[in-house]
């Protein structure tokens, strides 16, 4: 993990590689049972340590450790929310996932890794705004990854997102043709590893 860090310019403390490494081990636990992820776990070859580790480590240099809400939608195995979490524990983490046996796997993370402000929603997310209207408004950043990008997740984000807020976009394609005036700003930035970048959106005002 540290040789891949480093090639991607990635400092990790010595508290986070134990969290990271507990992390690893009980999604390839997992992951013999129920499809948490495709990626190769057992044994983990460098393409998956860089998708499910490195590259939201990497993201980690765009979030500042203030204790914003923040919002996972389709979280499935963890990753980008629980390494982010792991680096950023200011955070107050959401992550919303449908799928209940999914759902369990992140709320035993949680608790294994003792992360505090973190919760997990077995919730589809685009029920949210019908489901839980309280949340609009009030997200300073929302990550996503492995989710369809279109103009429903877009409008879901920005109703999440607080004026101001961010969202992230983990390995988006090109989504120029879906941006409208909901969002101030895109920038897409790489992450230090193969084929790997962030689309960051910026939320205009309410």
């Amino acid at each position: 993990m540290i040789a891949r860090a480093d090639r991607a310019h990635v400092a990790i403390t010595t508290p986070a590689i134990g969290e990271l490494e507990t992390y690893y081990r009980l999604l390839a636990r997992w992951n013999r049972t129920i499809n948490l992820t495709a990626l190769r776990l057992e044994p983990i070859v460098n393409s998956s340590l860089d998708r499910l580790l490195i590259e939201p480590l990497a993201a980690a240099r765009f979030v500042e450790g203030l204790p914003i809400r923040w919002m996972d939608l389709g979280s499935g195995g963890g990753s980008p929310a629980i390494p982010l979490k792991v680096v950023r524990p200011q955070l107050m983490l959401t992550m919303v996932e449908a799928r209940e046996r999914k759902a369990a796997f992140l709320r035993e993370a949680a608790r294994d890794l003792r992360l505090t402000g973190a919760e997990v929603l077995s919730e589809r997310f685009e029920e949210l705004p019908n489901r839980r209207p309280d949340f609009g408004g009030l997200h300073g950043l929302v990550t996503v990854r492995a989710v369809k990008v279109d103009m429903g997740l877009l409008s879901v984000c920005r109703w999440l997102l607080a004026p101001g807020g961010r969202l992230f976009l983990f390995g988006a394609p090109d989504i120029s043709h879906l941006m409208n005036s909901e969002f101030e700003t895109v920038e897409l930035v790489e992450l230090g590893v193969e084929a790997s970048n962030l689309s960051i959106l910026t939320a205009g005002p309410a």
